[in-house]
């Protein structure tokens, strides 16, 4: 359902439209979907062929920075969050290390990764996982809530893969 606001002249304009105005996402410098948000994309260092934000609904908070390694995919609705706020003066961020996500990762529809989170390389986060904790080893599928490893993956064959793609 596509959000409908009232202008004050009388008609109609779409979510889309309202965040053109708003000039919501005027400062990120790649391509995103107009349903995503990101806030603070100056802290935000990408790899070669990553565009956070461009599958629809995602949310960036990068307040405390957020790394992201080459060939990382981010799937639709994931939040990443680095930055908390200070359980008692709700206005005041907490401050907190940046998230760090490897190369060559997958992160599933709906997931949430949390403030200080490291994820190594070819870590695969399952659809709807809410991540709490590092998996800096990598080469692993991880899911649930909290995250948690299900599955090794093979280190040799993602290493060959990653050469490939190298040429």
């Amino acid at each position: 359902m596509r959000l409908r606001k009232e202008m004050s002249f009388g008609f109609y304009l779409t979510d889309f439209l309202f965040r053109r105005i708003l000039r919501q996402n005027s400062n990120v410098s790649w391509a995103i979907h107009h349903t995503s948000t990101i806030h603070s994309p100056e802290k935000i260092k990408r790899g070669r062929n990553v565009y956070p934000g461009d599958s629809p609904g995602v949310y960036i908070n990068a307040y405390n920075g957020i790394s992201i390694g080459d060939y990382t995919n981010i799937g639709p609705d994931v939040g990443l969050l680095s930055v908390n706020h200070d359980f008692i003066d709700n206005d005041r961020p907490q401050e907190a290390a940046p998230i760090s996500i490897g190369r060559f990762c997958w992160v599933g529809k709906g997931a949430n990764i949390l403030p200080s989170v490291i994820l190594g390389d070819f870590t695969i986060v399952g659809a709807g996982a809410v991540v709490t904790q590092s998996f800096t080893e990598g080469y692993c599928v991880i899911a649930g809530n909290p995250a948690r490893k299900i599955r090794d993956l093979n280190q040799q064959e993602c290493l060959e893969f990653a050469a490939n793609k190298a040429t």
